[in-house]
Parts: C-alpha cells; sequence; structure tokens
C-alpha cells in the first residue's frame, strides 16, 4: 500500500500506529478508500480517542502484574467507533500499565496495575539470584533489610512500611508481588502532558481494586466507557477529560460518572509540592 500510494515510506507515530504520508491530495481518498477494503481502521486524529499507548504485558517484560496489550486490544474493540469518528470534546489519550513502574506514560485515562499485598519471598532462592544491596536500596520506602533465614542469607520486608509498588520485584524475581488475587487494577484520570490552556497535570485516582480479570477485562472497559461517555455529553468544546473534571469538580464528577468515592481517593499527600515543576515555563 505504501509502495502504491507513499513513495514506499511509512512513518509509526508515539502511539504506534502507521502514518503514510502522500505528496498530492489527490491520492488522499484512494488511499483511505484501500486502506477500508483491506480492514484496516483509519482514525485517532482530531478530537477522537487515539490509539490506547501500553507498556510491554507478558510478551515482552518479566515483570508485569498484568497484560496491558490485551486490555488495550479488550477496550479498543469497544472504542472502535471513538477511533473512526471525531466525536469527542477534543482529543482523548488513554494508557495502560501493567505494574507500577508505569513506562507507558500517563494519559486522560491511565489504566495501572495495583499491587495490594507485601511481596512473598522464596528465601531458598534469594541468595543465588539477588544482589541484596541492590535491593535494600532499590526501596523507595526503606522496607527491605537484609536477614538470615534457615542459615542462608535473604532478605525480609516490614509490611508497615511496604507500599506494594514492585520495586524491588525486578531485580529480585524471589521477591514475588505479583497475585492473582490481590492484584488489582486502578483507573486514574486528568493527566496532561500539553501546556495549551492549563498547565500539565498529574492524573487522580478514581476507581481501585478492579478486577484483573483477563483475557478481556469487562470490569476495566464498563468504567473507562462510563468515564468516556459522560465526558462526551457533558464537556464543553475543546475540554480535555482532566479540564472537564476541574470545571465542574471532583465531587460532580463522581455523582455523574456513578463511580463510588471513598476516603482513599482523598489525595491528602503535600510533599514535593514546592519543587514539583508542573509547568513548561522555562527557567535559568
Amino acid at each position: 500500500i505504501a509502495d502504491q500510494f507513499a513513495e514506499g515510506y511509512v512513518r509509526f507515530t508515539i502511539r504506534s500506529n502507521i502514518e503514510f504520508m502522500v505528496s498530492e491530495e489527490s491520492k488522499v481518498q484512494p488511499l483511505i478508500d484501500r486502506l477500508t477494503e483491506e480492514g484496516f481502521p483509519i482514525g485517532g486524529t482530531g478530537p477522537s480517542v487515539s490509539m490506547i499507548s501500553h507498556t510491554q504485558g507478558w510478551l515482552h517484560c518479566d515483570i508485569p502484574g498484568t497484560d496491558a496489550s490485551g486490555a488495550v486490544k479488550a477496550l479498543m474493540d469497544e472504542l472502535y467507533h471513538e477511533f473512526t469518528n471525531e466525536e469527542m470534546p477534543n482529543r482523548v489519550r488513554i494508557t495502560t500499565s501493567c505494574c507500577q513502574i508505569n513506562c507507558g506514560g500517563q494519559g486522560d485515562i491511565a489504566i495501572n496495575i495495583q499491587h495490594t499485598k507485601p511481596p512473598k519471598i522464596d528465601h531458598t532462592q534469594v541468595a543465588n539470584v539477588c544482589e541484596r544491596p541492590s535491593v535494600v536500596a532499590r526501596c523507595p520506602v526503606a522496607a527491605i533489610r537484609p536477614a538470615m533465614v534457615n542459615g542462608k542469607p535473604s532478605l525480609e520486608v516490614d509490611e508497615k512500611k511496604c507500599i506494594c509498588c514492585g520495586a524491588c520485584f525486578p531485580p529480585c524475581p524471589p521477591m514475588q508481588i505479583n497475585d492473582p488475587e490481590h492484584s488489582k487494577f486502578a483507573i486514574w484520570v486528568g493527566g496532561k502532558n500539553s501546556n495549551a490552556r492549563s498547565k500539565p497535570t498529574f492524573h487522580k485516582l478514581v476507581a481501585s481494586g478492579v478486577p484483573n480479570n483477563p483475557p478481556r477485562w469487562p470490569e476495566v472497559s464498563e468504567i473507562v466507557m462510563k468515564i468516556l461517555h459522560t465526558y462526551k455529553e457533558d464537556a464543553k468544546d475543546w475540554e480535555r477529560v482532566g479540564e472537564w473534571a476541574e470545571r465542574i469538580g471532583w465531587p460532580r464528577f463522581f455523582e455523574k460518572t456513578g463511580l463510588p468515592f471513598t476516603k482513599y481517593h482523598i489525595d491528602n499527600w503535600r510533599g514535593g509540592r514546592s519543587n514539583l515543576n508542573a509547568s513548561a515555563h522555562i527557567r535559568f
């Protein structure tokens, strides 16, 4: 197709879509017709739901708690119409992440794995596999300590300190934190990288404890579709999801979407507010 219409070249976008660049406007409609005939969906431009960016998942990575690319497939099957038609108030960026390192980045709606229990340690393997000082240093809350178990050097976790982030698992696979029952999904809303209209923003938690239920993750799709339909009906033109939520207020966001609000949603962390750069303003 590229040889016929785009002089043999294609470009991969940051969200892994294929872009064809044509030299004449007269080639555009024949290209669209050919792609449609071959069964390729065309969209993701303008005020639509663009392709979901995701982390590596079970196929490529050694630490995931779920299959991010599988969740993307299930979601995009539901979002086919929103991808191919420019009917949203503004562009919508969705990301999925299979562990809490979140190499997939942020978006208007982010679907991230959420571990809820500390790691279970296989003490017979720690001395053979792990460099213990590196694992101790890796923990962001200093919850891991060296220990001797059955006469072998190992590690122990202070469960009162542990925040279940999973950072210890990559350098030390015997610290098993992935769990079919206790590794859940959390859905975050309102992240934005651009500096247009308002400053870049972090996401806020709107749903947690969502079942990690492969291969179609219906509970995740239901919540995301509920948020998107409410945003589509209620937002003003060119408002991003986070800007819409800030305008109507987060209490009304939960009322309109029907999502339950609990004490765990309250963002009371103030650390780092004084030195986090939250705009694209250049300082010298």
